[in-house]
């Protein structure tokens, strides 16, 4: 009898990564000449949120581009920063906060669920907490749901990554 063979799909992000990033983004913030005496800040929150506060909205954006820069150059995708609104902070200063996604809703775990049963493959798929986890006979059909996955990468508004593929 053959063995069932599974994986789980997740959302998450490395975050020593993050912390690399966000450090790459404070030691640009003191040398570049346009942002360098402009009390600017970035700060990570618990790996649950990033603050960033400046003088205006253009110097926010020049550091919102580099942060999504230091984050694709340190491969973690700019799909977990979730931007809220640009409010005013203290001093006439703007600050914009972005919270970081991770896990999968059960939301989107359902429309994920939904996809996969839409493929007609021989596979069941079961939302576990913040997780999908889909099981099958055949590695073939495994395969075929991480590349149908992979392609449609763009429906979905977090990263997804494969584990525990067995």
């Amino acid at each position: 009898m053959a063995k069932d063979c599974s994986f789980d799909i997740v959302s998450e992000f490395d975050k020593q990564e993050l912390v690399n990033a966000v450090d790459q983004v404070k030691r640009e913030l003191s040398t570049r000449f346009d942002l360098k005496d402009s009390n600017s800040d970035v700060i990570l929150d618990a790996d649950k949120s990033i603050t960033i506060t400046t003088n205006d909205d253009m110097k926010l954006r020049n550091i919102v581009d580099i942060l999504q820069s230091k984050m694709i150059k340190r491969n973690l995708s700019i799909k977990i920063l979730d931007a809220q609104t640009v409010e005013n902070a203290l001093g006439g200063n703007v600050r914009q906060v972005f919270n970081l996604k991770k896990g999968l809703t059960q939301e989107l775990s359902k429309k994920i669920v939904a996809d996969i049963k839409n493929t007609k493959l021989k596979v069941q798929a079961s939302i576990q907490g913040e997780q999908v986890r889909v099981s099958g006979k055949d590695k073939d059909d495994l395969q075929a749901v991480i590349k149908m996955l992979r392609d449609n990468a763009d429906n979905y508004n977090v990263p997804l990554q494969f584990q525990n593929y067995r």
